[in-house]
């Protein structure tokens, strides 16, 4: 999307009210959300339950196997925040969630580090911060090949990639081609698709290769083979996350809700790494429509971090969005890095700080 087109949809949803404390009259989404609460209501909150905070959040998600699919299951939102209207909305790919930010069409949501750097980045500049990290990407994200006689990045010269534009995977790609020493448009040709859209295109003749996410992953390399993943380029030096993010005024408002919010997500993540994988691979695989042993073999392409690991995490992370920011700068992704400043003030800790105690 361009920077005009942003700020036509900033313009047009300036009428929106933005975050629990601002949040109005009673849409028709939003009873539906009360609903499916008052069906929760039978859930135990695992942590200190929340009556304070009031009023409606809108929280995106992506297909994605993570913690945060283990919370939307439960229901433990809606049972630790009673008197919060939560609704749940689905992105194909963190290039829509910022769009998502920029429309003020959501509060919170999953988003890949890439995504996140190119909206703390001219010319988009949107007005948001990372409240939480969902993982450190690893083998979950990797190029398949569709030709058994392709054993390489250089043995795609004169092919096609299919990739998300503006994810993880799309900057994972852009490295190891640049590592390979190969030019997108000229050696390779790039085609931008969301994962829903992949498996059409695999099956047909649009496509030798892509870079993925599970669960097209999984199915793509049914038909394929893996060639190189987004734990190479980590250990390159270019590691990639998903993270959880937040406009700045729903941030600035909604304070308590974040507390709790977070303590949930750090106990989903014991849960999923140090409790009962299995039990919390039966839920992510629901909220994916796949089965919990698909879901289960998934986990280990991530690492999912408690909040304490994540405080350290964070001290590093906006020096490894400046360093995407001046890659995704040198490919024409952005127009100008932003200072390190701009990063810093792009991540939001408190919360994280709290849970981690």
């Amino acid at each position: 999307m361009s920077a005009t087109a942003l700020i036509r949809l900033v313009a047009a949803a300036s009428v929106i009210a933005m975050g629990l404390a601002t949040s109005g009259c009673t849409t028709a989404r939003e009873a539906e959300a009360r609903a499916n609460a008052a069906n929760n209501s039978a859930v135990t909150c695992p942590v200190e339950v929340n009556s304070t905070a009031t009023g409606a959040v809108r929280i995106g998600w992506q297909a994605i196997p993570s913690a945060n699919l283990l919370v939307k299951d439960k229901g433990w939102i809606e049972a630790c925040l009673p008197n919060v209207t939560v609704t749940w909305i689905k992105f194909d790919s963190g290039a829509d969630v910022v769009q998502g930010f920029g429309s003020g069409s959501v509060d919170l949501s999953t988003l890949g580090s890439s995504p996140a750097t190119k909206a703390l980045s001219a010319p988009l500049n949107v007005d948001m911060q990372i409240v939480w990290i969902d993982d450190v990407i690893g083998t979950a994200e990797s190029l398949v090949a569709k030709d058994p006689g392709i054993k390489t990045l250089t043995d795609l010269r004169g092919h096609t990639i299919a990739v998300p534009f503006g994810s993880t995977s799309h900057f994972s790609l852009l490295m190891a081609l640049k590592e390979a020493g190969l030019t997108p448009g000229t050696d390779v040709k790039l085609i931008n698709l969301s994962p829903d859209k992949m498996l059409a295109a695999w099956n047909g003749s649009q496509v030798d290769a892509a870079w993925v996410w599970d669960p097209v992953l999984s199915e793509l390399v049914a038909h394929g083979h893996i060639i190189t993943s987004s734990q190479v380029t980590a250990k390159q030096g270019n590691p990639t996350f998903d993270l959880q993010g937040a406009t700045r005024t729903f941030v600035q408002a909604n304070q308590g809700f974040l507390d709790t919010w977070t303590a949930i997500q750090d106990h989903a993540v014991g849960e999923l790494t140090g409790g009962d994988a299995k039990a919390a691979a039966q839920s992510v695989s629901v909220q994916l429509g796949s089965t919990p042993e698909a879901v289960l073999a998934q986990f280990p392409g991530y690492t999912y971090p408690r909040a304490k690991r994540q405080a350290e995490l964070l001290a590093d992370l906006p020096e490894q969005l400046l360093a995407t920011g001046k890659f995704l700068a040198t490919q024409g992704e952005v127009d100008s890095v932003s200072e390190l400043s701009k990063y810093q003030a792009g991540i939001y800790s408190a919360s994280i700080e709290k849970a981690a105690k």
